[in-house]
């Protein structure tokens, strides 16, 4: 029998590296010689990616926080029941790049959505399906943004005030701490060898604890 693959999530607010880390993370699985993936969300699945670019695309009308939020989990359930469930029941690891993490942080800390109503999407949409393992990349939002800034075009979410973002900030922070067994906060605003040493080590243990 197969074993089911490892779900690893990275998180944080924008320009904390997390394209970087994940790169990191993949080349880190290939010299242990772990099969994987790598992904993203909104996206992953052509379905879930035509999703993304409504989710993101700045427009001129407002977008109410309820229609945000269930576009978010419509494009989960596609991209969870057809490629991340797959490759984990094959045995596979799966490195992506934000889950409902982000929307409790984003909609949730962010837009001010009710908890509940996130934890019911979610409950609906994964079941008891969870990251077994979640990287939380922390900078300030000064530092974040400024990269972000450096990137070029803001998407819509990038767009938005300073406080929106120390919202979704004090929000990962707080899901993190309640849980440090699952969460790895790791200090983006270190040196990048520094934050890449510390989440190379992080996989690697992952991966010896299953040995």
């Amino acid at each position: 029998m197969t074993q089911r693959g490892q779900f690893i999530t990275f998180e944080g607010i924008e320009g904390v590296g997390k394209s970087t880390q994940l790169a990191n993370a993949a080349k880190t699985l290939e010299s242990l010689g772990v099969d994987y993936i790598v992904t993203r969300e909104p996206g992953g699945t052509p379905m879930a990616e035509a999703i993304r670019e409504l989710l993101l695309a700045p427009r001129d009308e407002a977008v109410q926080e309820t229609s945000e939020l269930l576009l978010m989990f419509a494009a989960r359930a596609q991209h969870l029941h057809n490629r991340i469930l797959p490759a984990l029941e094959q045995g596979q690891w799966v490195l992506c790049d934000r889950f409902t993490d982000a929307t409790f942080a984003y909609q949730g800390g962010g837009r001010g959505v009710p908890l509940e109503r996130i934890e019911w999407l979610e409950n609906l949409v994964q079941g008891s399906l969870r990251p077994d393992h979640v990287i939380l990349l922390d900078t300030s939002v000064e530092t974040g943004m400024c990269r972000a800034r450096k990137r070029g075009e803001l998407d819509r979410f990038e767009q938005e005030a300073v406080p929106f973002f120390e919202r979704i900030r004090d929000c990962y922070l707080t899901r993190a701490a309640r849980d440090p067994e699952r969460y790895c906060v790791v200090d983006a605003g270190a040196p990048l060898e520094e934050v890449t040493g510390k989440v190379r080590d992080l996989v690697c243990n992952f991966h010896k604890n299953l040995l």
